[in-house]
């Protein structure tokens, strides 16, 4: 059968994505995904919430992604193809539109954790340099210049931005066990109030709705695991490796931020530490005065790059994976012929990256937008695999005890309702980012028309090599 004019090809010929990611490289894609911007930036925004126990959000975030983790394990396990959480709402569900919307919240929760890092990375880098930009317009046309170069790494190959990540990842790592080690020496030499751990102040609110609403944002910094799935065939083995790999990434950087966030309000009381874009440069002032906070405040830059890194590779290889199946533009799909990077996906995600720096700005709202967006997609994957246990595949899977991804469900579902205390503003930004979707879904509903394209997702479809098996029946 020929191709209709302008579609994509779906012969050898056609550059495919490369299997470079063995069992380290992926520890750290989703450690160092999972580190960054939230504890980086956030913690003080948690701690205005709750008061001391600024830790306590954390860890109830921690929780609900830890059980949604199990959910993305049977099912990265079961279908190990680019597309993630899209494929299993379609192969869930059947149901086109729902598809594509699930495909574009997802998207847009890496653009806005990417918007969000650029962010901090242009305030850190104003305190780095001693930079005078109150006015806001500076960090904005720092977080832009920021967001290109993240772009260029991006299209040059995923190779390459994985070693970057390798890279990043080792410095996150060690400005957060920075933070760690001078509690330890507060702690042993009776400085810093460790009391504070113990106390709320939640304000207005009961002490249970305090927390509640602080995990809303506390859930940020956790997310970050369901980034690696759609990694999937640029991994070797995945349906082997993914579970043990994700469930050491994720239990390893909850204890980190359980130990950060207890040195941070041990060494700054609450009201300051939520003060500003920089809290924990804060924690670095107090506790060890003699430190050169220059060097910190560079240590937190790179930690927010790989934020923005990974949650613009994922976002472009979503796109990437959707178009081969025809439920984005087919554009969208197009390879380099020499780079062999989804070039046009990524032109793509890097606009709406750049107008999130230019129109929001705000980093708890970028931040608490892009938990909003991944707590709704959650819930419809936890769902899903309920769904999907009728379906069987000719390998091994991981398969997540039952109770999971129901108690996943409700969780997820609750915390994405204006119950929590979320503010408003958030789902502003998500109507509008999810309306541009209906728009282009639109769109590519047109051109497929005109193709005579029919949108479907099937797993089958995506080989061991990117194309498709062989003909039909």
């Amino acid at each position: 059968m020929t191709n209709p004019p302008g579609a994509l090809s779906e012969s050898k010929d056609e550059p495919t994505l490369k299997r470079v990611m063995g069992p380290w490289l992926l520890l750290l894609f989703i450690v160092g995904d999972i580190l960054g911007t939230g504890i980086y930036a956030l913690t003080g925004q948690v701690a205005n919430d709750v008061g001391g126990v600024v830790w306590l959000p954390f860890l109830v975030a921690f929780v609900v992604a830890l059980i949604t983790a199990f959910s993305y394990l049977e099912l990265v396990t079961k279908y190990p193809q680019a597309a993630g959480a899209a494929l299993y709402t379609h192969k869930a569900f059947g149901i086109q539109f729902f598809t594509f919307m699930v495909t574009f919240a997802v998207m847009c929760s890496g653009i806005t954790s990417a918007s969000t890092a650029s962010r901090a990375f242009a305030a850190n880098f104003a305190e780095a340099f001693d930079l005078d930009l109150s006015t806001g317009i500076g960090i904005t046309l720092l977080g832009i210049a920021f967001m290109l170069v993240v772009a260029a790494i991006n299209f040059r190959g995923v190779g390459e931005s994985v070693k970057v990540n390798v890279l990043l990842t080792c410095v996150e790592l060690s400005g957060l066990l920075i933070i760690i080690c001078i509690g330890m020496w507060a702690l042993g030499i009776g400085e810093g109030d460790f009391s504070r751990a113990t106390e709320f102040d939640t304000g207005d609110r009961t002490a249970l709705g305090g927390v509640i609403a602080a995990t809303t944002l506390a859930f940020f910094a956790m997310v970050g695991f369901e980034d690696s799935v759609n990694m999937a065939e640029e991994c070797k083995e995945p349906s082997r490796i993914f579970p043990k790999v994700l469930l050491i990434g994720l239990l390893f950087t909850g204890l980190i931020y359980v130990l950060v966030s207890i040195t941070a309000i041990a060494l700054v009381p609450p009201d300051k530490l939520g003060e500003g874009d920089t809290p924990l440069l804060q924690v670095v002032e107090a506790g060890a005065p003699g430190f050169p906070i220059g060097i910190f405040a560079f240590i937190t830059m790179f930690a927010v790059a790989n934020t923005a890194l990974i949650n613009m590779l994922m976002a472009s290889r979503l796109l990437y994976g959707m178009s081969r199946q025809h439920v984005l533009p087919p554009q969208l799909g197009r390879v380099h012929r020499t780079r062999r990077t989804p070039y046009v996906a990524i032109g793509f995600t890097t606009l709406l990256a750049l107008g999130l720096i230019t129109v929001v700005g705000e980093v708890p709202q970028l931040g608490g937008t892009t938990a909003l967006l991944l707590l709704v997609v959650f819930t419809v994957v936890n769902v899903a695999v309920l769904v999907l246990r009728k379906d069987t595949v000719d390998h091994k899977h991981f398969r997540a005890p039952t109770v999971l991804p129901v108690v996943g469900a409700i969780s997820c579902a609750f915390l994405a309702t204006p119950f929590t205390d979320r503010n408003p503003d958030q789902y502003a930004i998500a109507s509008v980012l999810l309306a541009i979707g209906v728009v282009l879904w639109f769109v590519n509903y047109l051109i497929n028309k005109k193709l005579g394209v029919k949108a479907e997702l099937r797993p089958e479809f995506l080989g061991e090599d990117g194309v498709p098996p062989g003909p039909m029946n």
